[in-house]
């Protein structure tokens, strides 16, 4: 399966990776502490946050430069484990 999305996806390639959590002061932080680890080249403009109609949750999109699918996965993984994170896309 890794094979053939190297193939759907031109490594490198800009990549947008969405996190979800409650609407807590520090959650951008926490999440790009954790793409940081995965991804050092990551542009100011390229982090997004968007509240919930509500008020209740927080989506961080930050769009990296991708460089494999196992980094990827590595940063997938990492956010998923997470215990204020909710739901990665």
């Amino acid at each position: 399966m890794s094979a053939e999305l190297d193939e759907i996806f031109n490594f490198p390639c800009e990549f947008p990776v969405k996190v979800m959590g409650l609407a807590q002061d520090d959650f951008d932080i926490l999440v790009m502490s954790i793409v940081r680890q995965h991804c050092q080249d990551i542009m100011e403009n390229a982090v997004k946050t968007r509240a919930s109609q509500g008020g209740k949750y927080v989506s961080v999109t930050v769009t990296i430069t991708a460089h494999s699918r196992a980094q990827l996965d590595a940063l997938y993984s990492e956010l998923s484990r997470h215990e204020r994170v909710l739901m990665t896309l």
